[in-house]
């Protein structure tokens, strides 16, 4: 029931952006208001759950990357730049804003993970020592990484441009590691 729940909410955002009451998401799921708060107490205990499934999902799915002594340190660092846990569509610019602006505990939580990238930057670190990646101000290298990943954030973009995100991702990845220079 509870991820029945979370898929509902999911959609209710992405149809009606996050101002939508425990009402609406129980007529969505056909359940009484009594059954919904049977299992979360609060719409921002749903909320906490989907954040943290998420990032929880996302840490776990890295170290796994990390971990895999079959890749490359490369193919590490490109899988660690793609990694994409489930309800990820809930990461949108559209409903990260409505969340900045009336959850700001959780956009709070969700801005400083969009930012931080502890992992990845340990394997550029290993990289750079390597020989394998260039030697640039890793601050810089992680800000530029970021911020081009985090422009998959904006989902109506890739919608406009008939791009999914995983093929953004791919692109993206592509350019920050091989460049944009033919014959390079």
């Amino acid at each position: 029931m509870k991820t029945r729940i979370i898929n509902a909410f999911i959609e209710e955002t992405r149809n009606n952006g996050i101002k939508f009451t425990m009402d609406d998401l129980a007529r969505r799921l056909g359940i009484s208001k009594r059954t919904l708060y049977e299992n979360y107490s609060s719409k921002v205990d749903i909320l906490d759950s989907i954040i943290d499934m998420t990032l929880v999902e996302f840490d776990e799915q890295t170290r796994r990357i990390i971990d895999n002594p079959e890749l490359t340190l490369l193919e590490k660092i490109r899988k660690a730049i793609v990694v994409m846990p489930k309800y990820n569509e809930f990461y949108d610019l559209r409903i990260l804003n409505q969340l900045k602006r009336t959850y700001p505990e959780q956009w709070e939580r969700v801005n400083r993970e969009l930012h931080q990238w502890d992992d990845l930057k340990g394997l550029l670190e290993e990289g750079i020592r390597a020989g394998v990646i260039v030697d640039r101000n890793i601050d810089l290298l992680m800000k530029l990484i970021i911020e081009a990943s985090n422009a998959t954030l904006d989902r109506q973009f890739f919608l406009e441009h008939s791009i999914s995100v995983a093929e953004a991702y791919g692109t993206i990845v592509d350019v920050l590691l091989t460049g944009m220079v033919k014959g390079n």
